[in-house]
């Protein structure tokens, strides 16, 4: 899978504001927050640059969809289904 940024690119250290009880609870379960917040990061940002896909798209697929549903698909005779 293509990835959406790089994956060896340095790390940088940010401050975060996060609730205190939350944190609190991540650290006495050694969760990792830094891979925690890598990962959640990641699915947002694929979430949204899957949206953004779609949305620039949607004319393209619309005509595609709408040219399949008038004329079929060119594999139709080639089906067993």
């Amino acid at each position: 899978m293509l990835s959406l940024y790089d994956e060896n690119a340095s790390k940088k250290a940010t401050n975060l504001s996060i609730n205190s009880d939350l944190l609190s609870k991540a650290r006495r379960l050694k969760i990792n927050l830094s891979a925690t917040l890598e990962q959640a990061l990641e699915s947002e940002l694929r979430a949204t640059e899957r949206e953004n896909w779609l949305k620039s798209n949607k004319n393209a697929l619309d005509s595609l969809n709408d040219l399949a549903a008038n004329n079929g698909l060119f594999s139709d005779s080639y089906r067993k289904f």
